[in-house]
């Protein structure tokens, strides 16, 4: 197995040589990367580079988060949002704005009012229509698409109990649907969520989008989030799931696409941003490198999902990577802070990773049918 992997490396130029991950895939589907700030402000070359080679599709990490644009009441901040959206038209790539409406990373003054006290559901219902037609509006035209709804299922599949839910109800999610048809009614516009793989979870996705359709609410993709596992999701269970949604008519997005390698911290599924665990030797097997065998396993497992992607290319609109390079992503530091994670194509160095070469070798293998 070692002698494997370390061929793989030494041919690991070779066989890119000939095409990139966006000219393979070009024709099936886009190949897309969530950037940070110093990345769509081009202050980190290394990423820039493989950015510009290998991907046609970007999604801001945080840059278009309620609370990166709209902290305060009367306060928008768009100088990031700007530059991130300038450096995907300079780059000639599909911009992606994500996300509108979350639990998460949106300030607690969205919720209340002057004293502090919960918002009515009008007033909550203004404010996110305030919200959602200034900064859809702010890119008509410019954003291709948006996450407009982020992680509103639980994990048995039943409607998150956020203050978006509490307050307004179970029909919030119709109502941001709405505000953003109308800021553009040109944008693609997407929900999107984590585990919804899991039978539960699909099967309660399945029931919100068939609802929501049949309200004549526009949706054109689900996003699947993709935050994955050696052993997480089965082939199985990733065909079923695009199945499920390509039989109600929607396009299906794998949105934010890495494989942990590392030991989880407990048997659930999940990519909930609030886990957290103490650090442990345990926890973080891996700090001098990722071993041969652990290698190659990421790399079969990166290589049994882009062919089912593949398999569903008429499905499939894009996929992208939660990240350009190992050093970047989220991984190093949920659920535990400081563990070095090895879940990209890209190494920490920027040099691509065999589970690139099994990416690509994916795509000759439909080029070599018949």
């Amino acid at each position: 197995m070692r002698a494997a992997v370390a061929l793989l490396l030494v041919l690991a130029p070779v066989l890119a040589s000939a095409a990139t991950l966006k000219e393979s895939y070009d024709g099936l589907f886009r190949i897309g990367v969530a950037l940070n700030q110093r990345q769509f402000e081009e202050r980190d070359q290394r990423a820039l580079k493989i950015v510009a080679a290998e991907f046609n599709s970007i999604s801001p990490e945080n840059a278009l988060k309620w609370e990166s644009v709209h902290p305060r009441p009367a306060e928008y901040r768009f100088d990031a949002a700007d530059r991130y959206v300038a450096f995907g038209e300079k780059q000639g790539m599909q911009v992606i704005g994500h996300a509108l409406v979350w639990h998460n990373q949106t300030p607690s003054w969205v919720f209340q009012d002057e004293r502090g006290a919960p918002l009515t559901r009008d007033a909550l219902l203004a404010r996110m229509r305030e919200h959602i037609h200034t900064v859809v509006g702010r890119y008509k035209g410019r954003i291709a698409g948006w996450d407009v709804v982020n992680e509103a299922l639980d994990e048995d599949g039943t409607l998150r109990k956020s203050p978006w839910q509490r307050i307004i109800g179970d029909d919030y999610i119709e109502q941001a649907f709405a505000f953003a048809r109308e800021a553009d009614p040109s944008a693609e516009l997407y929900y999107n969520d984590y585990s919804i793989e899991r039978e539960a979870k699909r099967a309660g996705a399945v029931r919100l989008m068939q609802r929501l359709l049949a309200r004549g609410v526009k949706i054109t993709a689900i996003g699947l989030q993709g935050h994955d596992h050696l052993r997480y999701p089965s082939g199985a269970q990733q065909e079923a799931t695009i199945r499920a949604f390509a039989s109600l008519g929607l396009q299906v997005n794998i949105t934010e696409l890495d494989i942990d390698p590392l030991p989880r911290i407990a048997d659930e599924v999940t990519a909930e941003v609030t886990l957290s665990a103490a650090a442990t030797d345990a926890l973080n097997p891996y700090r001098s490198g990722l071993p041969d065998a652990k290698q190659r396993e990421l790399a079969e497992k990166y290589g049994e999902l882009f062919a089912i992607f593949a398999k569903y290319r008429g499905t499939i609109g894009r996929v992208t990577f939660w990240g350009v390079t190992d050093g970047d992503s989220w991984l190093n530091d949920w659920p535990v802070r400081g563990r070095t994670s090895y879940p990209l194509l890209f190494d920490r160095a920027g040099a691509r990773k065999p589970a690139y070469d099994e990416v690509l070798a994916v795509a000759k293998r439909l080029e070599a049918k018949p």
